[in-house]
């Protein structure tokens, strides 16, 4: 069966709420919480709880904002094309490609990490192979119709809902003493034990807190797909409510569960790789934890891996309709996948996979390097949704337009969240752990500015020279 191209290069509209919901859960639910969350409670102690709070509540305020502005206007480009039309061309084109780029070389980070896995199970093979076949596979998931992907997506994506579902049900029974497993206390003594609840001071938690930040990008995945469903607008409405509160929910209910039940100064709870999840399974004596949480991650990781390029490709398609990217990544084939784009948005896994079996050319490192590029990228995304919420806002109230969905106590919480992303931006130019990722994010941003004003400078040489000029009245 041969396909055919689509003559108005649209996307298909075959996404429903479970999906939309379930993608944004995929893209957000990833070895960040599973694993890198042990790392974040041993520097900060129980106050970790506090830096989840805080990195909820703003990504509460910014789905709130990005909301009002998809109900509005639903679009794949999401938060880019907002920021062309609130700020301009230049901020629509900057944006864009580095979300773009964030979410690619996630892919291959992702993929690295599923090769590690299977090569603990499978030790003849190296991790080399395992990199390769999962990034292949993976990739070939966004070729099919967005249905199938959606399908996959949400099967994907409800492993790790119900593993997490499953972890709080038991943890909170520990907690009420109903769990009689192997761990030693219960309750809530270790909030306070072992040296209190900020047993390391308040610094921790704040460099925490940055850390956190960015575990929650991918919320706003849904605000993208929302355009790939037949009512977008109902469609993100709904998506947008239950994506906040279940985020919330897996992340902070978790992260509670798991500072009540574990001492922070445990020394494996910190251990690269080793995992907070892990740890307190194991604490509660549950069997085989180890091979149970890495079934969890690696679906966890690949169902991140299919979010990320799902997400990188749109983008990349949204970019090309507005002019920002070559024509070609806009066409689509059989019913509506833009498959140039989905291609483009695999290149660099596939290169990178490729790229690991030439030791000599240190292929980890180069991804250590590209990845501290992606730094900041986080912030910067909800400081331009920030913006973006408050110039429209501004625009509808001029043209007396009622937004579906509002953000609370306009404009002032809109300001709050502006000036709280940029005291955090500020605060990591002074923090030598983050000093890397503002100069390596800061560069790759100057560079794609300049060229977003270039653009939009050309795109108004060409706009004025185009109309026509005025021929001066004759006297009669």
């Amino acid at each position: 069966m041969t396909m055919q191209t689509e003559n108005n290069n649209e996307l298909s509209q075959a996404l429903k709420t479970r999906h939309l919901t379930m993608m944004s859960i995929a893209g957000v639910i990833g070895a960040a919480l599973f694993v890198g969350s042990g790392g974040i409670i041993a520097k900060a102690g129980p106050a970790a709880i506090l830096a989840y709070l805080a990195g909820g509540a703003l990504v509460v305020f910014i789905m709130r904002m990005l909301g009002e502005m998809a109900a509005a206007a639903p679009s794949t480009g999401s938060f880019s094309t907002y920021a062309e039309r609130a700020i301009g061309r230049w901020a629509g084109f900057t944006i864009g490609w580095l979300y773009w780029w964030f979410w690619v070389l996630l892919m291959a980070w992702e993929a690295y990490i599923a090769g590690l896995i299977l090569h603990e199970w499978f030790p003849a093979l190296s991790v080399n192979v395992f990199t390769l076949i999962m990034t292949v596979l993976l990739c070939s998931i966004n070729f099919m119709q967005v249905k199938k992907y959606g399908e996959v997506e949400f099967w994907f994506a409800l492993i790790k809902v119900v593993a997490i579902s499953a972890f709080i049900i038991v943890g909170v029974a520990a907690v009420m003493n109903v769990w009689q497993g192997g761990i030693a206390t219960a309750g809530l003594s270790n909030l306070t034990a072992h040296g209190g609840f900020m047993p390391n001071g308040m610094g921790p938690v704040l460099i925490a807190l940055l850390g956190v930040m960015f575990s929650f990008l991918g919320a706003e995945i849904v605000t993208i797909a929302a355009s790939e469903s037949k009512n977008p607008v109902q469609e993100t409405r709904r998506a947008i409510k239950s994506v906040v509160w279940r985020i919330c929910l897996f992340y902070i209910g978790s992260i509670f569960l798991i500072v009540c039940l574990v001492p922070w100064n445990d020394p494996l709870l910190g251990q690269a790789g080793y995992g907070s999840y892990r740890r307190t399974l194991e604490l509660l004596g549950i069997p085989g934890v180890q091979w149970l949480m890495n079934f969890v991650v690696l679906t966890s990781v690949s169902s991140c891996f299919v979010s990320g390029h799902y997400t990188a490709s749109r983008m990349l398609y949204s970019l090309a309709q507005r002019g920002d990217a070559p024509k070609l990544f806009k066409q689509t084939r059989g019913k509506g996948t833009p498959v140039f784009a989905v291609f483009a948005s695999c290149v660099i896994a596939l290169g990178l996979a490729v790229l690991n079996f030439f030791e000599s050319l240190r292929p980890k490192d180069i991804l250590d390097l590209l990845m501290n590029t992606t730094g900041m990228i986080a912030l910067l995304v909800y400081l331009v949704i920030a913006i973006s919420q408050l110039r429209l806002r501004r625009q509808m109230q001029k043209q007396g337009v009622q937004p579906e969905i509002k953000m609370w106590l306009f404009p002032g919480l809109t300001y709050a969240v502006i000036l709280f992303i940029s005291v955090c931006l500020i605060a990591m130019a002074f923090i030598p752990e983050y000093q890397v990722l503002v100069v390596s994010t800061g560069a790759a941003a100057l560079i794609l500015m300049a060229i977003g004003i270039y653009l939009q400078y050309q795109q108004k040489r060409k706009l004025a020279a185009m109309r026509p000029r005025l021929k001066p009245l004759r006297r009669s």
